[in-house]
């Protein structure tokens, strides 16, 4: 037995080996026909992407239950794959081309995409060698891609399919169009920024005969966009505002174009803001276009007087001065507002300086939020256009009834009231996407005016009739149309496959819940559409990584953190059950390299554990079930491995990972490490039993046994460090192991807790915890023995202290003990263990007067700290006001001194 462990710990060296090895071994997907099927789909992230944090999170979680359930047995298959991302990909392609002075319009839709074609070849997927090192065991023997052949037919035939029963359809509305990437882009794609702006007041006159009640022959507006004007065909006040009554159904003339247009009544104007009169721009504005259309006028009259690059154009009635025309927007906003101050319509903002004195402004500076494209930089406009639709509404209908049944649950279940609130108010999806790299829509439109959707381009001939020139629609579909059908297209659908049959619906999802609606729902609606069942059993909602202090990560903030970096310094094991731990039931999880570097800890002292259990003849059990046990202590750790594995059953099955990360991890490093170990020795020492003593045997098959349990169950969350342990223990014995530990067999004890043995053990272990608290607050050393009295001794004491006494004196360091007798007078502390209270004298130890002194100026200083940081905490003034960080470091060290209040009491309170 020569063949021990390394004395340090790496996991570099170990984590690249154990996952070529898995790979190379198909250990991913064992064969398992007969076994029960699990089913897990990972979100696939998009061709160009590479791994950030909140990969890590996702895919480490998916990871733990997929390993878990492959343990129980189960035939575990994690689907893997990409995104094509349309609009990400074609920008990389079109920068590499930017970069050589050439561009996409050189070449044909066909050469261009074959680019992207030869791009994805070189270099994309890079994400997929990340995920490999973050260890996710995902069947990459079918790797699949959204724009492979069969799932490009499968996206083809549910178009076509939704289009036949009228589900889909071409509408015009406005949508979120990118100037500088022409293009449609999703909600997703749109992010938000406040940024600095102004707020302009104008007049808009009143038709001639028309004044309000206070005889005014104009309207007040206010906009963060004048430029917009130019496009006005309404203004919009409340139905109750008095002041507004008398001209409801009149109209004004607005300035630069002279277009006469209605004043409205809708609730969408509020009276307490401003003047209470809101212009309307249907062409331009999300909410103008609702008011718009309830004041009836419809999508094709609404005026659009922006082209594709967000430059002026002219509207159907022709009434843009020519000098707007092939302005960029932002250039009109300028001469828009100096035309409207020079000829009187700019209402000015007006301040008064300190010295009383009024100063005039064109407009009132503010703080506005403004949508940008993700991918293009640019201010998004609201852009009225044809574009393809799914009518959401009524494919929301079936999963809204799957989730308010239980037909399919959502967990955290408090994200239930979102989700329903979405669906029950869900708009029409925009589903076309005007570029060149991805599924091409399978419309034609005929030269006497049809629209053709057909699978093909045969089908939309024979379709047409012979003769009919068809020229196919350019545009292609948005990305999460496809990515909707990724639990059952995946698996070969439409063709009825084996794989299909065993593995739909599939089990559980995981997903961020910042995707809720793009994917999620989106997925619950194609899958009963297409299959008539739900995509899967369970939804699992999980929250964001955010920096340090709370803050959502950014580029612009300079705060993201790279996992693969954590990776290099700490391990993926570490960086794995730092996102496990942390992660409770979608809440946000707060970054601290801190904690991974804690956890890279864990996994060098169970590396340490396991070498010195080694140095003492322990090696890999044949067993799995539990070896007899006569010695309490071996008895015990066996039940606390009964104990802890019910733990991570019971929140795994809740997906509870925090607490199922926390069930392992304690018992690993308490219970085992700390006290199984340490309870053991006697049974080693040098001048102890025979190494072939019925006692050391024992133990030996009992330890080799509990740290198998503990590689088994820890192994989900740490799969490189207890796979390599796991075989390290087979080669100290000269042997090997008959499989690879991701495909060993979840702990079944096969044992009774043995609850004599446990009471006895835990009674000794709450002593030396007190008895070593005592002498810590008191400043005794660590290696000082006590005299104890227990007068009352229970039975339970009794039993122990006679069979253990030597362990007690060795592990608490008190002796003698005096069972049944009183204590002698003077200063003395108590500890407890149980319902048992000794007492243990003090003089000799400790300078009683001294010590009182001491622990009350430390007690009198936490109490003023305390009493300043509450009263702090309690002004709601600096809880508002102060930075989101000094309310939490308040707070912390509040907590802190509360704690330290309390065990000084309770250490004055053992002097007497």
């Amino acid at each position: 037995m020569t063949n021990t462990l390394s004395t340090t710990f790496d996991p570099a060296d170990i984590e690249a080996r154990w996952y070529a090895h898995w790979e190379q071994n198909g250990c991913f997907r064992p064969e398992r026909p007969d076994a029960e099927p699990f089913t897990i789909v990972n979100p696939p992230p998009n061709v160009t992407g590479s791994l950030h944090i909140g990969h890590a999170l996702d895919n480490t979680l998916q990871d733990i239950v997929v390993r878990y359930e492959r343990l129980r047995g189960k035939d575990a298959l994690w689907v893997v794959g990409m995104d094509h991302a349309g609009i990400a990909t074609q920008m990389v392609v079109e920068r590499q081309l930017e970069a050589q002075q050439d561009k996409r319009t050189n070449y044909t839709r066909e050469d261009f995409v074959q680019k992207v074609w030869e791009w994805k070849a070189e270099s994309g997927g890079a994400i997929t060698g990340q995920l490999r090192r973050l260890g996710c065991s995902m069947d990459w023997s079918r790797e699949q891609f959204t724009m492979d052949e069969h799932f490009s037919k499968a996206v083809t035939k549910v178009f076509v399919d939704l289009y036949n029963d009228g589900l889909i359809y071409r509408d015009k509305r406005l949508v979120n169009w990118d100037p500088k990437l022409k293009t449609a882009i999703s909600d997703l794609e749109v992010e938000q920024q406040t940024i600095a702006g102004s707020f302009w007041h104008f007049r808009y006159p009143l038709e001639e005969g028309v004044t309000l009640a206070d005889g005014r022959d104009y309207i007040e507006v206010a906009t963060t966009r004048p430029e917009t004007m130019l496009a006005d065909m309404a203004v919009a006040v409340h139905p109750t505002d008095e002041r507004y009554a008398s001209v409801v159904g009149k109209h004004v003339i607005l300035p630069i174009t002279g277009r006469r247009i209605p004043i409205v009544a809708d609730e969408h104007a509020d009276p307490e803001l401003g003047s209470g009169a809101v212009k309307i721009t249907p062409g331009h504005d999300f909410n103008d276009f609702e008011v718009g259309k309830r004041a009836g006028i419809a999508p094709g009259e609404m005026l659009n007087m922006l082209d594709a690059e967000a430059a002026v154009c002219q509207t159907a009635d022709g009434l843009i001065p020519e000098v707007y025309l092939g302005l960029d927007r932002f250039e009109a906003r300028e001469l828009v507002v100096a035309w409207m101050k020079e000829f009187g319509y700019l209402i000015p903002f007006k301040t008064k300086t300190k010295k009383g004195e009024e100063v005039e402004h064109d407009a009132e500076p503010r703080q506005i939020a403004t949508p940008f494209g993700d991918r293009g930089g640019v201010v998004i406009e609201p852009w009225l256009t044809d574009q393809w639709y799914v009518d959401a509404e009524k494919l929301a209908v079936k999963p809204i009834e799957a989730v308010r049944s239980g037909e399919v649950e959502i967990v955290p279940k408090t994200w239930e009231k979102t989700f329903f609130n979405w669906m029950e108010n869900i708009q029409p999806w925009c589903v076309s996407r005007q570029l060149w790299w991805g599924h091409r829509i399978p419309a034609w439109y005929a030269d006497d005016g049809r629209v053709i959707v057909a699978e093909d381009a045969d089908a939309a001939q024979s379709l047409a009739g012979p003769g009919v020139k068809l020229v196919q629609d350019d545009d292609v579909l948005d990305t999460w149309f496809s990515s909707a059908l990724w639990p059952f297209a995946t698996l070969g659908w439409p063709e009825k496959t084996d794989l299909l049959e065993k593995h739909y619906p599939n089990n559980l999802l995981v997903s961020g819940f910042d995707i809720l609606f793009f994917w999620d729902a989106r997925m619950l609606m194609a899958g009963y559409f297409n299959t008539g069942s739900k995509p899967w059993e369970k939804l699992y909602l999980h929250g964001l990584v955010r920096a340090a202090d709370g803050s959502k990560m950014s580029k612009s903030k300079g705060n993201v953190v790279d996992p693969l970096i954590l990776i290099d310094q700490y391990g993926a094991d570490a960086l794995r059950f730092f996102v496990a731990a942390m992660e409770s039931q979608g809440r946000d999880i707060k970054m601290d390299e801190k904690r991974v570097e804690g956890y890279r800890n864990f996994a060098t002292k169970l590396w340490n554990a396991v070498r010195y259990c080694q140095t003492n003849g322990i090696g890999a059990s044949q067993s799995i079930a539990a070896p007899e046990a006569r010695l309490a202590v071996n008895s015990w750790i066996i039940g606390e491995v009964i104990e802890t594995k019910a733990t991570i059953e019971k929140a795994l099955a809740d997906l509870r990972f925090d607490a199922a990360a926390n069930a392992i991890y304690h018992f690993v490093w308490d219970r085992f490490c700390d006290w199984y170990l340490e309870l053991i020795k006697p049974v080693f020492a040098a001048d102890g039993a025979d190494a072939d003593s019925p006692p050391a045997q024992e133990t030996r098959a009992v330890a080799g046994w509990a740290i198998d349990q503990i590689l088994v169950m820890l192994h989900p969350f740490m799969p490189f460090v207890t796979e390599e342990l796991w075989h390290a223990q087979a080669e100290f014995q000269g042997g090997e192991r008959p499989y690879e530990l991701m495909l060993a067999a979840w702990p079944d004890p096969q044992a009774e807790l043995d609850t004599d043995a446990v009471a006895a053990i835990d009674w000794v272990i709450a002593l030396t915890t007190a008895v070593r608290g005592a002498k810590n607050e008191l400043g005794i050393a660590p290696g000082v023995k006590l005299e104890a009295w227990l007068p009352a001794p229970s039975p339970l004491a009794t039993r122990v202290v006679e069979r253990s006494a030597a362990a007690i004196e060795r592990l608490a360091r008190l002796t003698p003990l005096h069972l049944g007798e009183e204590a002698p007078a003077g200063a003395a502390m108590q500890v407890a263990a149980g319902e048992d209270a000794f007492i243990i004298p003090l003089e000799g130890h400790v300078d009683v007067e001294a010590e009182k002194a001491r622990l009350t100026k430390a007690m009198e200083a936490s109490q003023k700290e305390f009493g300043s940081l509450d009263k702090r905490l309690s002004n709601p003034s600096f809880v508002e006001k102060a930075k989101p960080e000094a309310v939490e470091k308040a707070k912390a060290d509040a907590a802190f001194h509360a704690s330290e209040i309390d065990r000084l009491r309770a250490a004055l309170a053992r002097l007497g």
